[in-house]
């Protein structure tokens, strides 16, 4: 256990770094939108493209994988908006129960997981992020659109999906995805270039991770009940790894059972903190941004020790 601590010490360390920096004025709020950008646009684009021109196309696109994590992520969103709809109304228990459902795949996961599995495990974390980007956020404001009227569920969902189509992570992820089937290899200096922003991605993500966590605590400061967010944050860290788990089980029983490392990726990835971007997604759809804030804060302050335990369970 002492070693696992040692290797995801230094995630969690860089995160509350970003945290702290920004509560003490040390990082100006205004900076973390560039922070963001870099991430965004230029470094997690180059990591996941490395990852995925290096990964066989067999393995970014293993339909028992979509199975399992999609049948799991998708009874995780109905069975947190079924508990919570009664007290919040369809938009903002459809946003609690995306931050239930999406981890921080891409700004913590691939690296963390790397780190603690090797570089195959980076073939299943891929995936994931793309069903998230595009299944189960859209399935999400779909959801949380149910309360305006006839339409707006799907004027809202084309309004998501137009949202994936602009984000640079499933861009980077199909050409990576394409380079590896076609065996392409960049030019030794352009590779040199896309290395070296790769290797920046995840001190900066982690690091922006803090920073966005500090900043959404800042802005909503209003007050929120315990019981209205560290239940879904637990769900999050418990309940979805199970999920998936069981999910696994059910897919070995039926003849159709995923390889070891897969497995174990697939519920680590579950078992990791809320997405830290669903906060900015809320604001857009007005739900309540600070109980989201809320769920991603705890959900990142818990997972130190919780998805920890988990990598000692299953490896």
């Amino acid at each position: 256990m002492l070693s696992i601590l040692a290797t995801t010490f230094p995630f969690f360390a860089l995160v509350l770094a970003g945290y702290a920096a920004t509560r003490r004025g040390l990082l100006p709020v205004s900076a973390i939108a560039g922070l963001n950008s870099f991430v965004l646009y230029f470094a997690l684009p180059c990591m996941l493209y490395r990852f995925g021109s290096q990964t066989p196309v067999a393995q970014l696109l293993d339909p028992r994988v979509a199975a399992v994590y999609l049948a799991s992520g998708v009874l995780m969103v109905l069975g947190t908006v079924a508990a919570t709809r009664a007290r919040w109304g369809w938009n903002d228990a459809a946003f609690g129960a995306l931050v239930a459902a999406f981890p921080n795949s891409g700004f913590m996961g691939v690296p963390l997981l790397v780190a603690l599995l090797g570089e195959a495990s980076a073939g299943t974390v891929i995936p994931t992020m793309a069903l998230d980007m595009i299944v189960t956020s859209s399935l999400c404001v779909a959801l949380s659109r149910l309360s305006l009227g006839e339409g707006s569920a799907g004027r809202a969902l084309r309004l998501a999906l137009a949202g994936v189509l602009a984000n640079p992570l499933p861009w980077s992820i199909a050409l990576g995805g394409l380079a590896s089937a076609a065996s392409f290899e960049l030019p030794g200096p352009l590779e040199q270039t896309v290395a070296m922003l790769a290797a920046a991605a995840s001190p900066v993500a982690l690091f922006t991770i803090g920073a966005v966590l500090a900043r959404s605590q800042m802005n909503h400061a209003e007050a929120v009940a315990p019981r209205d967010y560290v239940p879904v944050a637990l769900a999050k860290l418990l309940v979805h790894p199970l999920l998936v788990w069981l999910g696994c089980q059910l897919a070995r029983l039926a003849g159709w059972p995923l390889p070891p490392l897969a497995e174990t990726t697939l519920v680590l990835v579950a078992a990791l903190p809320s997405a830290s971007n669903v906060s900015l997604l809320a604001e857009r759809f007005e739900a309540h941004g600070g109980r989201v804030a809320r769920i991603i804060l705890v959900s990142t302050a818990l997972a130190f020790l919780s998805f920890s335990a988990a990598v000692a369970l299953l490896t």
